[in-house]
């Protein structure tokens, strides 16, 4: 860029500096090191390097009042020397790397090994192998040299773990590519606002530059590194990078320094951008992390999990509870514990996996026993040295059929469809206008039982406009003529209101003819702002006159004033103050008032009453906020005290007090129709007048007159929950806040102290789950105090963006209803697959296992088994995780934090399909052979070609699970399966798909799916008893759940100590006589497996050395430190180290999961 427009443009102020032609007066390292130091060394370094910072602003070839010129080529020469203000990102997790996390899972590792073993031994011919006599089954080996394909199934095996890694990998890796698109727009939303050319735009974080000017206000996160050039009032949190929590008060001569990434908790003002991106304060602290964006985050995540871990270590018998240190270990960054979904599902899992583990260990003793009696004690065969490979081969074999046994059991597939149904969720909820920014946030929705919302903004429009007005002792109902009103009074109500209000509120013309002028800034301010142009003045005029930077003192809005007051020299030198706030609090501060010809009148305490009744509460019951306008005078010796704040905000003069409209927005009666029907409670939350905010309440079906509820002002609630010595008591709070619908005039805290409280209570039986919306900075410790907390994206600070889990992009209270919407199919779509994984699973489980003790071989061999686990794990999740929500989600109640999981009418859909298929199953096992005229599949020889008895069996369980899976779309015992399953074009396919593959498999897999075949009347076969499912699911929908009794839900989240085992089968056994003999045989079985399992649990606890946990402790920190959905990574993981964290608590119902 030519120097000459450069030093033209600033000719003004920087004749001396154009030598420096393209350069800067200032390098990069000195302006970094400046920015290192603090409060007055700084101001002395300034002093004694560069004069002052207007001088810093001239080296930097830039005007404090009109900014850069943004031409786009110096923009990209200050790139190019200063950086850009943009922190690169931590590399994402390679492919590779993901894959190698997905082979950490323990049953793969057992199964890769196993598969090893057998692939070895195949390749192993000893020289003795013609010996017939090594061991019974030896015989038909040899024919059409099938031992030559021995390792087919090793190879089978390893390929198959092969691809369910590949799948679990790809799944993490979109998930980490979504994650971090979802983090890229969050940060592209981010706006800020800059002087360019003498104009204020809003441009992305990203953008800025060194040397821009910015306008920094109440509620930012700073972007950037800074000098205060002007301003007012300015307080910084600065806790994020000194941890220390004081607010920083800044000003030009005592501390100029802004630093990135502190909080804006009060003032206003213009800085000069001194160090951006990775030379800033936070960039500096990131980069000696050596870290991007999100990193910190994470290693914090990480630290906490280890702390989590070490205090487990530390107090093994503390959580009798079953694993509350496990919920430590859990944590994530700020959430306060687990989300219910995950808690329930890793008691689940470890449920499973527990009772998966038993088993493969029986099965495996079983058929080493009965091979080793049977060869060596019933034939009494002598072990010959040449035998030995051939008899490790069989244990191998029988090895492999245990793993493949605990992988079937241990359903991996359930992390997979939380990931799925959440990543799927989140995608779509940014249509609905929600971003979220912690996955687990969306489900956690879905069990929302009350809502805390902010009225301005979110039930209203947020578009104010002044209807009513009271000027010299007149009532106006409607906008008065200007004539009507005083010259005097008008003048001081235009200065008033223009001046003392922020200069970045301003009223532009509309961009569409016709539309309604664009209100930009304050909303409250631009209300009084139009106001003013409804008198046909103009605000404009005033304020050019008087520039933000000849303000004298500026006493910014807060939390705790309540009002604005800005002072300005006159041109006699006297001061005058000008005011405006809530009305009751500023009337308290007049003494006078101006009269209908602008003289001020004596204003009584009295008359002041009057006042509140005759105007102010018959405009806050319209609904209207009441803002009152007064001024006062000061002279100008001796010059007041400007910092005694008592004594100058009083003695007022009332100029006028006027009621601001704020109309609720049309969709919102409606949204909380909708909430209530759900059974959601709402509750308002709001700074205004109790009057005020009640109107609103009503106006929005909050609160129905003739309703037994309470409406409270903060102060009165304070005094409510507070005992004597003032603190606040959880069993007074119980007693309101059951009633309590709208909160008025509260604080902050009151709002934080309500949120608490409800959260704390244990009125009711269920846990409350409260989301908050919020807006404020001062909403940001009740936002992260909530369970969801929802921030605005429009009005919203980024302090509260940044305390939030979900930013609502439209403001929009009714997103929040779609946001529950979500919540619950989250939940739902982890029911349905669950309903379907367990019923595989149960049946796989005990047919590998009997098929193994009856006919020493499972009639489901193992990569049959991996692909089963496939297909019904990942695919399946993929399919009935993806169902979109229905409006019919908001017709029941929430679930609650102590709901099942499975359900008893899901319990009894369970067992009655294992039921059916074990019966068909163990049919086709032991007559099929008769059945279809074929050869028996039985006690094949070792490396036998495959049968097609066995071959029909693995068909018609494969046939039998897709039907299932139409069965599974409805979890509450709905008879139309069908409804609405095109609208889920995914699961279609998938059923579609999985069909295609089996045909392939079973007429060409062959030897390594150990299938043959088959013909069409067989597959007719097949298909048909498949198709029984759905008929089956009918006759199971008929059965009442009310006369199951003996039906016991699981995975439920209890503080209480779970069910003594005993009581649990003592229920089971009433109805023993009426079940069938089947249901007997299962009995004994998870009796038996009950008491193996509490002695192992006991021996585990005993053994748990530091080793052992030493060594889980390892595998939690290696999991993906950014998934934030799957907090389970591996359900077989988990369940050893709650076995350990809790010895104390009784096995779980494992009755229940027949």
């Amino acid at each position: 860029m030519g120097d000459m427009t450069n030093s033209d443009f600033y000719s003004k102020n920087q004749r001396n500096e154009s030598s420096h032609g393209g350069e800067f007066g200032c390098t990069l390292e000195e302006l970094r090191s400046l920015m290192e130091l603090r409060g007055t060394e700084a101001v002395v370094k300034i002093k004694e390097t560069y004069g002052d910072t207007e001088a810093i602003c001239r080296r930097l070839k830039t005007s404090p009042v009109e900014g850069l010129p943004g031409t786009a080529s110096d923009l990209e020469k200050r790139k190019q020397i200063f950086g850009q203000n943009f922190i690169p990102p931590k590399k994402p997790k390679t492919f590779l790397q993901l894959v190698w996390e997905a082979l950490q899972d323990v049953t793969l590792i057992i199964l890769e090994i196993a598969a090893i073993i057998s692939l070895g031994l195949s390749f192993y011919h000893p020289p003795g192998e013609s010996s017939e006599g090594c061991a019974t089954a030896q015989a038909g080996a040899e024919d059409e040299g099938e031992a030559e394909a021995g390792w087919i199934e090793g190879a089978a095996i390893l390929l198959s773990v092969i691809c369910v890694v590949l799948v679990t990998a790809f799944n993490d890796w979109s998930k980490e590519k979504q994650f971090r698109g979802l983090q890229s727009r969050i940060e592209q939303e981010q706006k800020f606002t800059v002087v360019r050319a003498s104009q204020v735009v809003q441009i992305p974080v990203a953008e800025i530059v060194v040397g821009d000017i910015a306008q920094i206000k109440y509620g930012d996160l700073l972007p950037a590194d800074g000098l205060f050039i002007q301003g007012n009032d300015l307080k910084i949190d600065e806790s994020s990078l000194t941890g220390e929590s004081d607010q920083v008060r800044k000003s030009v001569d005592k501390d100029p320094m802004l630093l990135s990434g502190t909080h804006v908790m009060e003032g206003s003002g213009r800085m000069v951008v001194t160090a951006v991106g990775v030379n800033s304060q936070t960039g500096i602290i990131f980069t000696l992390l050596g870290a991007g964006g999100e990193e910190e985050e994470k290693k914090d995540k990480k630290a906490k999990q280890q702390d989590g871990a070490a205090a487990m270590e530390m107090q093994p018998l503390k959580s009798a509870e079953g694993g509350d240190a496990d919920d430590k270990k859990k944590a994530n960054m700020h959430k306060k514990e687990k989300s219910v979904l995950q808690g329930k599902l890793t008691k689940l899992a470890v449920q499973i996996g527990k009772a998966g583990l038993v088993m493969s260990a029986i099965t495996v003793i079983i058929l080493v026993l009965y091979f080793t009696v049977d060869t060596f004690v019933v034939n009494k065969k002598p072990w010959l040295p040449e035998c030995t490979p051939v008899y490790v081969q069989y244990f191998v074999k029988f090895f492999i059929i245990g793993v493949t046994v605990l992988v079937v059991a241990v359903p991996e597939g359930l992390p997979l469809a939380v990931t799925i149904s959440l990543a799927y969720s989140v995608k779509k909820m940014m249509k609905d206008n929600n971003l979220v920014r912690h996955l687990d946030a969306c489900e956690t929705m879905g069990n929302a039982t009350a809502i805390c919302s902010d009225k301005t903004g979110t039930l209203t429009t947020n578009r104010m406009t002044v209807v009513q007005a009271y000027i010299g002792d007149v009532h106006y109902k409607e906008i008065p003529e200007p004539s009507s009103i005083n010259a005097k009074t008008m003048e001081l109500l235009v200065h008033a209101i223009a001046i003392n209000s922020a200069y970045t509120t301003k009223i532009l013309p509309p961009e569409k003819e016709g539309a309604l002028p664009r209100q930009v800034g304050n909303k409250t301010e631009c209300g009084l702002l139009g106001f003013v142009m409804d008198l046909k003045q103009d605000y404009e005029a005033v304020r050019s006159q008087m520039p933000e930077e000849k303000l004298y003192k500026v006493y910014t809005f807060n939390s705790v004033r309540k009002s604005m007051s800005t002072v300005i020299k006159l041109p006699d030198e006297s001061f005058r103050m000008y005011s405006k706030g809530a009305s009751e609090i500023v009337l308290k501060k007049c003494c006078k008032i101006l009269t209908g010809a602008g003289e001020p009148r004596v204003f009584r305490p009295r008359d002041r009453d009057e006042m509140v009744k005759k105007v102010i509460e018959p405009m806050a019951c319209d609904g209207l906020r009441t803002i009152c306008v007064g001024y006062r005078d000061f002279p100008s010796s001796p010059e007041p005290d400007w910092d005694n704040e008592n004594d100058i905000l009083n003695d007022l003069t009332c100029i006028c007090v006027v009621g601001i409209e704020d109309p609720v927005r049309p969709e919102v009666p409606e949204a909380i129709r909708k909430c209530q029907r759900a059974g959601i409670t709402v509750r308002m939350v709001t700074g205004d007048n109790i009057n005020t905010a009640r109107a609103i309440a009503i106006k929005c079906g909050i609160i129905h007159p003739g309703e037994d509820f309470l409406c409270l002002e903060g102060k009165e609630f304070n005094r409510r929950i507070r005992n004597e010595k003032g603190e606040i008591e959880q069993e007074r709070i119980d007693k309101i806040w059951p009633k309590l619908r709208v909160l008025a005039r509260s604080s902050p805290t009151d709002k934080h102290t309500l949120v608490k409280g409800i959260i704390d209570s244990t009125h009711t039986e269920q846990r409350q789950v409260v989301a908050v919306t919020g807006d404020g900075t001062n909403d940001g410790p009740a936002l992260k105090k909530a369970d969801v907390g929802f921030a605005m994206g429009i009005a919203g600070t980024d302090v509260a963006k940044e305390a939030s889990d979900i930013i609502l992009t439209d403001d929009n209270f009714s997103s929040i209803v779609k946001a529950v919407m979500w919540g619950r199919n989250v939940y739902d779509s982890i029911s349905k697959f669950l309903q379907f994984q367990l019923t595989v699973n149960v049946v796989a489980v005990i047919v590998a296992f009997t098929g193994a003790c009856i006919t020493q071989d499972s009639p489901l061999k193992a990569v049959q088994m991996l692909w089963v686990n496939l297909i019904m794990d990942t695919f399946a999740s993929l399919a009935l995780a993806t169902e979109p929500p229905t409006e019919s989600l908001l017709l029941r109640k929430p679930y609650g934090r102590n709901k099942p999981l499975i359900s008893r009418t899901m319990m009894k859909n369970i067992l009655g399909h294992a039921v059916y298929q074990l019966t068909l199953i163990f049919t086709l096992l032991f007559v099929g052979e008769k059945m279809f005229q074929i050869d028996s599949g039985r006690n094949a020889p070792l490396h036998s070609p495959p049968s097609e008895h066995y071959t029909i069996i693995f068909n018609t369980f494969v046939m039998m699970q897709l039907f299932n899976e139409i069965n599974a779309r409805k979890i509450h015992g709905e008879r139309n399966v069908f409804d609405g399953i095109f609208r889920n074009p995914i699961f279609c396919t998938i059923v579609l798909g999985t069909f295609a593959i089996q045909i392939v498999i079973v007429q060409f897999g062959g030897k390594p799916f150990s299938c043959a075949p088959l013909q069409l009347d067989q597959w007719m076969w097949c298909i048909f008893i498949g198709l029984g499912e759905l008929v089956w699911g009918q006759v199971i929908a008929t059965i009442p759940t009310s006369r199951l009794k003996f039906l016991k839900e699981a995975g439920r989240l209890t503080q209480k100590e779970e069910i003594p085992e005993e009581e649990l089968n003592e229920d089971v056994e009433e109805i023993d006589h009426a079940e069938r003999e089947l249901r007997r045989g299962q009995i004994l079985w998870f009796r038996g497996l009950n008491r193996i399992q509490t002695q192992i649990e006991v021996v585990n606890t005993f053994k748990s050395g530091a080793s052992f946990q030493g060594a889980l402790r390892r595998q939690s920190s290696v999991t993906s430190q950014s998934q934030d959905v799957a907090n389970l990574s591996s359900p077989s993981r988990v369940s050893l180290s709650n076995a350990l964290s809790s010895p104390t608590s009784l096995p779980p119902a494992a009755a229940g999961q027949g």
